[in-house]
């Protein structure tokens, strides 16, 4: 069943498309809360889950578990590269991955595969920022 798109999810989805990158449910229920909204958290965390499960948000796991997420660019599926120190995010597809990933549910006897692909670094500018402190100290 469709769920109707109420204001307070438009207010989420528009939130979420003004962040820089991936941002947690906590991080974005603060903004809208600051702006004095009067969303709580709980209709935060019901509104990212719709727009993940409707394709108009990416959600991912940090590498220390929590969930972030970021407005869709890429229709369907496809992967990211993510910035550790700054949150730039660029949108990737990876036909190699999805190759491995398919041939490998496959040699184990799986059908219907699904995978989550995200690559954490450092983007160049940060890369060229975290060098200049080291070469400071």
């Amino acid at each position: 069943m469709a769920q109707r798109n109420t204001w307070q999810r438009e207010r989420v989805r528009e939130e979420l498309v003004e962040a820089r990158g991936f941002v947690s449910a906590q991080a974005l229920y603060a903004r809208l809360r600051d702006a004095e909204t009067g969303i709580g958290l709980a209709t935060v965390y019901r509104a990212l889950s719709t727009l993940a499960a409707d394709g108009a948000a990416d959600s991912l796991q940090s590498p220390e578990g929590e969930s972030l997420y970021r407005a869709c660019v890429l229709p369907g599926h496809h992967h990211h590269l993510i910035c550790r120190n700054c949150g730039l995010t660029v949108e990737i597809e990876a036909s190699e991955v999805e190759q491995w990933a398919h041939a490998t549910a496959a040699r184990h006897g799986f059908t219907d595969a699904e995978h989550v692909v995200d690559i954490f670094g450092l983007c160049t500018p940060c890369a060229k920022a975290r060098a200049r402190e080291r070469d400071d100290a």
